[in-house]
């Protein structure tokens, strides 16, 4: 089903207000990394599971 007009318009008002992008730019020596990256079903997914292991891993050891 087609959005209408105003699914359109009201969905780019929330995203304005409550999506925030990053940009991240590889280097040529980088490239085995953004290889990695464009192989995953999901690069957003794949980046956030990242970060929220960092995050978990953070957590677990001791501040130091």
């Amino acid at each position: 089903m087609a959005a209408t007009d105003a699914q359109k318009r009201a969905d780019a008002k929330y995203k304005r207000a409550n999506v925030t992008n990053v940009t991240v730019g590889f280097y040529p020596d980088d490239a085995d990394i953004l290889e990695l990256v464009r192989s995953q079903p999901s690069r957003a997914g794949y980046i956030k599971d990242l970060i929220r292991a960092d995050l978990e891993r953070r957590k677990a050891s001791p501040a130091g």
